[in-house]
């Protein structure tokens, strides 16, 4: 199952602790029925990368750019989180996510590192911007040249 994890740079290669992450939920579907595979996964993929930008304001020593960890991983260690006010996607990754498991990122390019500093401070235009941003892809392979 592809799992779309928040995070921060610092926290690459891995293991990444378990934590709330997205995926494509049968809630998510459920919410768009029209849209195709494609749309719902990057449906997912942004609600990440809004929670990597909370994960940030928790994380001041982490560099300022949103990270979004693509993680394959079982259907048995998602979990649903199916609370009022969570996301669709929402999941609850029932333990750590191995480096192995990683299959690529999406990061901010260094450009929006002023953004994400604004909207850290309640700049809601800033926010805005971001959630307007493409977050650049990163094989496996290449986590090492991610700009910083």
């Amino acid at each position: 199952m592809r799992v779309y994890v928040p995070a921060t740079l610092d926290e690459i290669p891995g293991p990444l602790t378990a934590r709330t992450a997205h995926a494509v939920t049968p809630a998510l579907r459920a919410a768009l029925p029209d849209e195709d595979d494609e749309t719902v996964e990057f449906v997912a993929q942004l609600a990440a990368a809004d929670d990597a930008l909370d994960l940030l304001g928790a994380r001041p020593d982490a560099p300022r750019l949103r990270l979004v960890v693509s993680v394959d991983v079982s259907e048995a260690s998602v979990v649903e989180v199916g609370d009022d006010g969570a996301a669709p996607s929402a999941v609850r990754l029932a333990g750590d996510v191995q480096a192995s498991d990683v299959a690529c990122v999406h990061v901010d390019e260094p450009e929006a590192a002023d953004d994400v500093r604004a909207a850290l401070a309640g700049d809601a235009e800033a926010r805005e911007r971001l959630e307007e941003r493409d977050l650049l892809w990163y094989d496996v392979s290449e986590l090492d040249a991610i700009p910083r």
